[in-house]
Formats: C-alpha cells, sequence, structure tokens
C-alpha cells in the first residue's frame, strides 16, 4: 500500500506547478470506465457567500501530540453557533490535497466555515463540528515539504486514528462511536478519505472523496469484502469535474460498487475542473447527507 502512494503520489507531482492544487487537463483514455453518473443538481447560488443576519461559528487551531510522528501537530477546528458543551456533536474529519495543509480548506477558496453556518441558518445539517488536520504526517509537515513529503501521505492514519481522533474526543464534546464520525477530503484528501475510510469502517461510517487523487486504491482493495461495506458503510459519496483528469479514480470504484451492489454515489460535476468550485459543491452536498 505506501508503496503504492508514493508512486501514485510523485505521479500526480509532476502534473503541479506549485504547491497548489494543479489544474488538470483532460488526459486521453480517461472514458474508458463506462460509469453511471448520479445526477447533477446545482447548489444554490450563495451557499458558499458569507450572509448578514446569521449566527456564526468558530475555528480554533488546535495542537496536540502525535504518537506516530513524534512531534506537536496542528489543525483546525470549526465549531458550529451556539456550540454547547453540554450537548454532544458528530465529527467530520476534512482532509486537504497534495498541496495544502491545515489551512487549505480555510485559506484557498474553500470557505467550509461559511457553508456550514449557511446550512445551519438553513437547518439542513446534523449538530457537528468539522476537523481540518495537516494530512501530511512528517516531522517537517508544512507546505514547503513538497513532494519529497510524500510517503507521509499514506502514514496519516496512524496519526488520524491513533492520537487526533482521541485528542478530539477529549477535549470536545462529541461523540465517540463510529456512526457519528465521517472523513472527506479534496485531491489527495479524497484519496486519503477512500482509502481509510473504507479501511477503518470501525472508525468511519460516512466516507466523501471530492476529486480523488492517483493515491486512491483500486476497488478491489479498497472493498474487499464486499457484504461487509453493505452492512457497516452508511455513505459512500463521490464528485468530480467533468474535465478532471481525475475521473477515471472514482469512476473505477463507482463502477465496482454498481456491479457488486454496494450503495455509492459519483457526481460529475459539468465541465468542473480540479479546483474549489468541485470541492466547495462537495463539501455542501455531503454535510447534508451524514450522521441523519
Amino acid at each position: 500500500m505506501k508503496k503504492f502512494y508514493v508512486a501514485a503520489l510523485f505521479s500526480l507531482s509532476l502534473m503541479a506547478a506549485n504547491a497548489q492544487e494543479p489544474n488538470i487537463p483532460m488526459f486521453g483514455g480517461q472514458q474508458n470506465i463506462d460509469v453511471k453518473f448520479d445526477p447533477y443538481v446545482a447548489a444554490p447560488q450563495g451557499f458558499d457567500q458569507q450572509r448578514e443576519g446569521i449566527e456564526r461559528g468558530t475555528v480554533q487551531l488546535i495542537e496536540y501530540q502525535s504518537e506516530s510522528v513524534g512531534t506537536t501537530r496542528k489543525a483546525n477546528v470549526y465549531l458550529p453557533p451556539k456550540y454547547d458543551k453540554k450537548k454532544k456533536y458528530s465529527v467530520l474529519y476534512l482532509l486537504h490535497g497534495i498541496g495544502g495543509d491545515e489551512w487549505e480548506w480555510m485559506n484557498d477558496g474553500g470557505v467550509p466555515n461559511i457553508i456550514m453556518d449557511n446550512l445551519y441558518a438553513d437547518k439542513k445539517v446534523a449538530d457537528m463540528i468539522v476537523v481540518m488536520p495537516n494530512g501530511r504526517a512528517a516531522k517537517n509537515d508544512s507546505r514547503s515539504g513538497g513532494y519529497g513529503s510524500a510517503p507521509a501521505f499514506g502514514e496519516f492514519d496512524k496519526d488520524l486514528i491513533g492520537s487526533l481522533i482521541p485528542y478530539i474526543e477529549k477535549n470536545f464534546s462529541v461523540y465517540t462511536d463510529k456512526d457519528h464520525r465521517a472523513i472527506a477530503g479534496l485531491s489527495m484528501g479524497g484519496g486519503q478519505s477512500l482509502n481509510f475510510g473504507l479501511g477503518n469502517m470501525d472508525v468511519f461510517a460516512y466516507v466523501g472523496g471530492f476529486s480523488s487523487a492517483p493515491n486512491t486504491q483500486r476497488a478491489a482493495q479498497l472493498i474487499p469484502d464486499v457484504e461487509k461495506v453493505k452492512k457497516e458503510n452508511k455513505l459512500l459519496w463521490m464528485v468530480c469535474g467533468g474535465a478532471d483528469g481525475l475521473l477515471n479514480n472514482s469512476a473505477q470504484l463507482k463502477d465496482f460498487c454498481d456491479k457488486n451492489g454496494v450503495p455509492c454515489t459519483l457526481i460529475k460535476y459539468p465541465e468542473g475542473r480540479h479546483d474549489f468550485v468541485v470541492w466547495k459543491y462537495g463539501l455542501y452536498n455531503f454535510a447534508q447527507l451524514i450522521f441523519k
């Protein structure tokens, strides 16, 4: 698995001009997989725009000790409006892409706090907090670490499950069972979410991949036990741009699921590229489906 991670992420890195997520063109052969996409329904205008007259959540930068990495690491945590320590909340772990860190969703155009605030105002989501960690599990986990830190992406499950989740459950008022945990991410983080979510169904019941990158394992590796996934996974949801060269990574999983009767959603965002237009749409929809 780790060798696959390194090779796949190296291939993705060749397509990137800098530390940001690359705009990846459609490659020849992209449509080899004949898969039935789920219907695309446009998000309402203004879903990602700050609204006046509504209550707002807050974002906290937390630090936790990582046993697997052996250092102190950081994550951003979105707390919903009127966060109440007397209540229990579900948790969505929201992962970044290969060029990002714990700030990518917040600072590079993802506006997760605004999207979630609007969904709360419209009463469209269950009570949850959103944790945005650094998925590069290395002592040098900065963006400046570049693609030389690619193996650390494949090691993040140890940090996530062994250190970050216990920290969140100790320091925030959240449920501690799998039915109240979800994982989703963009690009590299989408591949991580599929790999770690389906690979740890005792930890996560809801799994989402937005424009998942080549680190995504093949479907037969992700789902070696079809009946177990049918029984234990509550949601497997994906979106990818129609003009994104990474569409096949999601399509191969959707095709496998359809052929084996595993519930799975894959939406092809019309003319969508490898950017936050698609990923914001992914968060907006995924957040409404989980913990219900």
